[in-house]
């Protein structure tokens, strides 16, 4: 039986993982640091335990359903500031993905990071290895900033109240700093952690505001609107009677839709995240499957009564999402880096969970994102795995590895099926949900937003297919083209070691292909079997939010022939892979590329979001204006301050210096005045 102290362990357990290794083994314990990375595994692992069986209690069970009053945290007069556990369906998904894909990149990561001098590296790096002397201190600082990146996003996600939600919001954002970071003496890494953090700074002052008009709310009305339940039950129903504008109720989802842009890297604030690859290649498996980009669909989900209140705000993140999900494809159709092959397919995939969110389909978005996160971890996995093999991300200089790593091709194979929509992987029923569900809503309520994000998700649909088995045949079919592992000297990346990666490496990513396999079908199949009701978890999901909304909800039945459809398009974007890509291509890939190359360079160069962005309002609008600025305010405030006091100093010495003139007399004079007007006011003062 669950009950409130082990569900509080589910954080605490990680925290306390961080806070050994951190504190106690890696200063004081150096040279057994070692042992970081089995402690890491021991407390995520014991969190997983208790996880899956909340999450069995709560959404399987029914039995679990309240865990106690919050704690009184702080009291400011009328105002109390209370710190508890909200557990609904939403967390307890939560808790097992996070803790789950978060277990399974702490036992790839015991190996990977032992030698951290082979496993880095982009397209844009000429060099991928690490200093040898970086040693255990650095295996035991990668633990311990894991360890609170676990931490911090279980926090997030168990939240009762939105401060509390905030203040982890801005760890994880810290966290992730940190990791990509991690190897901060490459100042390619360096520039690409210090990226992150401000970029979702950006998104997160939308946040701040939306937090910051609640806060104004509680005070004005001695109503807790700061506590998440309450939000959801009330602010909607305030609009409802007139109480609220729709107006503000829209401003403070938006607010909180653009905190998720940031978090999520959806267009426009996106920029971030394929420059996130500098970091680790678990953490990238855990920033992109489990943690921090997921936190902004989360967000969304966890305050959906509030964004269903509003149908602008609901038009925006649907629209938003649909456009993100074909933007990013159309970047992984050209990328070299097999990771930021991967990151652009994590922007795709959140913009369609954004969009089914957008269009209604809560439990189908929250689905998506379920699965989504087994087989992501599991392709990034399987890219620090050539990485091992090849000393390199770029895909250019693989090739081959099908025979000489054949699990870490199996997986590989697994998890870009499931990514395509491929039937009956994972991907297949989350991704075809969120199609009929935008189908659906187009076609018979006549919702041209709808239509529009079904359009564009459809196109993507495609594109995913298309990206990610070109990747599958770079990277392993033909024969390698990265040196010779008989003369290192030759190879561009340094030493090559083709062949299987090491047990602790590939147990996870087998472990990963199996919900990876077989997931979608048993968390939402479309018909009861062997016990299993129908949709039980999408239903799950949509009947924790309030009994008002169930009618508004979407989430259409399975469909048929919209399966074989959205099927066909990703078929046909995998054979047009296999007509390029395998060996003896019947269409030459170089050929496409000059004949189509404006295109090309468009989408190689990211549309140039990065050139705008740090070009034009960095360089350009922000250093030349804060210039500007600073040249308008040393002449038209600190000089004229500084004359100002000049002048005062010479014309009030002049005066002054008429009373010190040296005559003794004038002194006497003074004196003698000034005794009479004392004399004066004793006399008269009476």
């Amino acid at each position: 039986m669950v009950n409130e102290q082990l569900i509080w362990a589910i954080f605490f357990l990680p925290l306390i993982s961080f806070g050994l290794i951190a504190l106690i083994i890696r200063p004081f314990f150096n040279q057994a640091s070692v042992i970081a990375g089995p402690i890491a595994v021991l407390f995520i692992g014991a969190s997983f335990v208790i996880s899956i069986l909340t999450f069995i209690e709560r959404n399987i069970n029914g039995t679990l359903t309240l865990v106690g009053d919050p704690i009184n945290w702080l009291t400011i007069g009328a105002f109390k500031l209370e710190v508890g556990i909200l557990l609904d369906p939403l967390t307890t998904t939560m808790l097992v993905v996070v803790t789950g894909v978060s277990l399974m990149v702490q036992i790839y990561s015991t190996f990977y990071m032992k030698d951290p001098g082979s496993h880095h590296g982009t397209e844009n790096q000429g060099s991928d290895s690490e200093p040898a002397e970086l040693g255990q201190p650095v295996y035991a600082r990668y633990f311990a900033y894991m360890s609170l990146f676990t931490a911090s996003m279980l926090g997030l996600v168990m939240a009762s109240n939105v401060v509390q939600l905030f203040v982890f919001w801005e760890l994880v954002g810290l966290c992730s700093y940190l990791l990509i970071g991690f190897w901060f003496h490459r100042p390619a890494a360096a520039a690409a952690a210090k990226k992150a953090f401000i970029v979702t700074r950006v998104g997160d002052f939308g946040f701040l505001l939306a937090l910051m008009y609640l806060f104004s709310k509680t005070y004005q009305e001695n109503i807790n609107y700061l506590n998440i339940q309450t939000i959801n039950e009330n602010l909607p129903t305030l609009v409802s009677s007139g109480t609220l504008g729709a107006g503000a109720l829209t401003l403070i989802a938006i607010g909180f839709f653009v905190g998720a842009i940031g978090k999520s890297g959806q267009f426009p604030l996106h920029t971030w995240l394929p420059d996130a690859m500098e970091g680790p290649t678990p953490v990238s498996a855990l920033i992109h499957a489990a943690t921090m980009v997921t936190a902004g669909v989360f967000l969304v989900g966890r305050f959906f009564p509030l964004f269903q209140a509003s149908q602008e705000a609901m038009m925006v993140v649907a629209l938003v999402g649909g456009i993100t999900a074909l933007f990013a494809a159309t970047m992984g159709l050209v990328s070299n880096d097999i990771k930021r092959v991967l990151a652009y397919s994590t922007v795709s995939q959140l913009g369609y969970m954004m969009l089914a969110l957008g269009i209604g389909a809560y439990g189908v978005a929250i689905f998506h994102l379920f699965t989504h996160a087994f087989f992501k971890a599991l392709l990034f996995l399987g890219s620090g795995s050539v990485n091992h093999a090849t000393g390199t991300f770029d895909m250019r200089f693989m090739g081959g590895l099908r025979k000489k790593m054949p699990i870490t091709y199996i997986t590989f194979l697994i998890g870009s099926l499931s990514l395509a929509g491929i039937f009956p992987l994972a991907g297949f029923w989350s991704k075809d949900e969120i199609l009929l569900n935008a189908f659906r809503s187009g076609s018979e309520g006549g919702e041209i937003v709808s239509m529009t994000v079904f359009v564009l998700a459809i196109i993507a649909v495609f594109m995913t297919a298309f990206y990610m088995f070109r990747a599958l045949f770079m990277t392993f079919e033909g024969e390698f083209r990265g040196g010779s592992e008989k003369d290192p000297e030759a190879n561009p990346h340094g030493p090559v070691h083709l062949g299987e990666s090491p047990f602790l490496m590939v147990l996870p990513m087998l472990i990963l292909a199996i919900p990876a396999v077989i997931i979608g079908f048993i968390a939402n199949p479309p018909g009861e079997l062997l016990g299993i009701k129908a949709h039980w978890m999408v239903h799950t999901l949509d009947h924790s939010l309030p009994d008002s909304m169930h009618h508004l909800l979407k989430g259409e039945s399975f469909s048929v022939p919209l399966a074989a459809v959205s099927s066909l398009v990703a078929l046909s974007g995998i054979a047009l892979a296999i007509a390029m890509y395998k060996p003896k291509p019947l269409i030459s890939p170089e050929s496409i590329g000059k004949t189509l190359r404006p295109v090309h360079t468009l989408l190689y160069r990211k549309y140039y979001f990065d050139e705008l962005y740090e070009g034009i309002f960095v360089r350009q609008i922000y250093y030349r204006g804060l210039a500007l600025a600073s040249d308008w305010t040393d002449k038209n405030i600190v000089d004229r301050a500084v004359n100002i006091v000049g002048w005062t100093g010479a014309n009030f010495g002049g005066l002054i210096r008429q009373f010190q003139n040296g005559q003794m007399q004038m002194y006497a004079t003074v004196t003698s005045i000034g005794i009479i007007v004392i004399a004066a006011i004793f006399i008269f003062g009476d």
